[in-house]
Formats: structure tokens, C-alpha cells, sequence
């Protein structure tokens, strides 16, 4: 049935918004497109199913797993970020890559290649509207995605901590001269990203009740097509951009099988840069900028 279809791709579209957005974060302001995202997203899945496994209550397993990704990306920061600013771009970016490589081969180390059963965490209980049924774990995935989304547009628009950041997004040198502690307010970024991609972990476990080490790469991938098709460097554009995935890829999944899926989904991301270069939501000649 395509609407049910329909509402399935809307609930994956929220996972790949999240790990849009946080892509969005890191390359609409530091102009750093971090590699290491998907593995944080990974670590945010994994080790949330490893505490519940040693018998953490899943509130605890969630925060514990939120804080260790943000503790990740710290170091990140500080070792693939900070040392590299002055040099060529692609150099951080392999940094990061390298990181998204370690953390897969220390799960891997720790629970194997083979996906892990995640636990359910609600009844299995269903809204039915019809004849369309939306299961209620991915209802509440979507609503948690879209108020921190919306959320997060509210804090750079109206507060002076979001006036700072969109500054430093415009230009680094007039942060400065304004006397912004640059400083201070890149970690925070990064933890903010990280946090992002670890919550699109979690709630992509809760949703599908499966991890696994390699659980990050495709998302990583859907999540920066999803950025470029909405547009780099807008919070809504990757909000778009991630629903418009979503449903690609569920609609293709369901008409033309699972084979194609990645052919229509980067299909679709060829499409919009050859008709719309600066994505769906994005400035002509320019990025926009948070």
C-alpha cells in the first residue's frame, strides 16, 4: 500500500535528518566534513545494547551511551580538528575517517560482525489509521527528531549563543575581531554534532531492534546525501533532505526491490545537484550558512 509505504520512509527519513543536521553542524560552521559521524552514530547504537546487556535500565544505557560519543568527539576534536586547521581540508577529514575505522574494529573487537538483537523496549503496539499502521517506538523516534530539530533552529535563530555561532559560520576573522572564544565554542560544536549522530543510533536501534559495528556506513553516506540534496549548511534543508531519503529509499525497496535501492537514492542525490546545485534549500553561488 503506498501510503503505508509512504509513512514508513517518513520514519527512516527522521534517522537520516538527525544524522544530516549533525553533518550540517560540522560543515555549515567549521567547514569540516567529520567522518567520524557514523561511527558515533554506530557507538550510540552499540554500546547503549552493550549496557543493557550487563542490566543498565535503558534510561542509563542511553545517557551513558550519549555521554561516551560526546567524550569521543572531544578527542576527535582535539586530534583529527585541531592540530590540522592549518593545513589542506582533506587532511582532518581523513583524520576523522580513521576514527570512524578504529571505533568499528573495537566493536567489532568486542561483539563480533554479526548483527546483535537489540532489546524492545515498548509493547509491541500499534497506531492504526486506516489501513495504515505506525508503530509507535517510530512515532515517538519522529517526534523526538523533529522538536530537537526544531529546537536547535530556535537556539542559532534567537539566542546569543546561536548569534555566536552563526557568526563564526559567516566569517571565523569577524568572530574574532567581535572577540568570540573560537576556542571554547568548537568543542562544544562537535560535541553538539556528536550527540546528534549518537541519538540517530539509538533510536535507529529502538526502531529495528538490531546493531551491528557497521551499522554507521550506509546512514553515514544516506546522511551526507541527505545534506547535500536539502542543501549544505541549512538546518530545514537537512531536515528535507532526510525525509526526501527516507522515502526514496522505502519506495524504491518497495517497487522495484531492494537491489536498486542505492541506484534510486543516489540517483535522486545526482538528479538534484545536476537541476539544483545548491541543494533543495540551498543559496545560488553561495553556501548558506546556519
Amino acid at each position: 500500500m503506498l501510503l503505508q509505504q509512504l509513512v514508513n520512509g517518513l520514519m527512516l527519513g527522521a534517522i537520516y535528518m538527525l544524522v544530516a543536521v549533525a553533518f550540517t553542524i560540522a560543515i555549515g560552521v567549521l567547514n569540516f566534513l567529520n567522518f567520524s559521524l557514523p561511527g558515533l552514530f554506530m557507538l550510540g547504537g552499540m554500546l547503549a545494547f552493550g549496557m543493557m546487556k550487563l542490566g543498565w535500565p535503558w534510561f542509563l544505557a542511553f545517557a551513558g551511551a550519549l555521554f561516551v560519543a560526546a567524550l569521543v568527539s572531544l578527542i576527535v576534536e582535539r586530534f583529527a580538528y585541531r592540530p590540522m586547521q592549518g593545513s589542506d581540508p582533506e587532511v582532518p577529514l581523513v583524520s576523522s575517517l580513521g576514527f570512524l575505522v578504529l571505533l568499528e574494529n573495537l566493536m567489532l573487537i568486542r561483539y563480533g560482525s554479526d548483527q546483535q538483537p537489540f532489546p524492545a523496549l515498548m509493547p509491541d503496539m500499534n497506531l492504526r489509521i486506516g489501513e495504515v499502521v505506525i508503530g509507535i517506538a517510530q512515532l515517538v523516534s519522529l517526534g523526538i527528531s523533529v522538536a530537537l530539530v526544531a529546537w536547535l533552529s530556535w537556539f542559532l535563530a534567537a539566542t546569543n549563543a546561536g548569534r555566536r555561532i552563526r557568526t563564526v559560520a559567516e566569517s571565523r576573522e569577524t568572530a574574532l575581531l567581535m572577540g568570540i572564544d573560537i576556542r571554547s565554542l568548537v568543542p562544544a560544536l562537535f560535541v553538539a554534532s556528536a550527540l546528534l549522530a549518537a541519538l540517530g543510533g539509538i533510536l535507529f536501534a529502538v526502531n529495528y531492534q538490531q546493531v551491528s559495528p557497521f551499522m554507521g556506513e550506509g546512514i553515514g553516506f544516506k546522511g551526507v546525501a541527505a545534506m547535500i540534496v536539502g542543501g549544505m549548511g541549512s538546518i530545514w534543508g537537512a531536515v528535507v533532505g532526510g525525509l526526501l531519503i527516507g522515502l526514496a529509499e522505502v519506495l524504491s525497496i518497495s517497487m522495484l526491490g531492494a537491489d536498486v535501492v542505492n541506484i534510486t537514492v543516489y540517483g535522486l542525490l545526482l538528479l538534484i545537484l545536476i537541476v539544483r546545485p545548491q541543494g533543495l534549500m540551498g543559496r545560488p553561488a553561495t553556501r548558506e550558512k546556519l
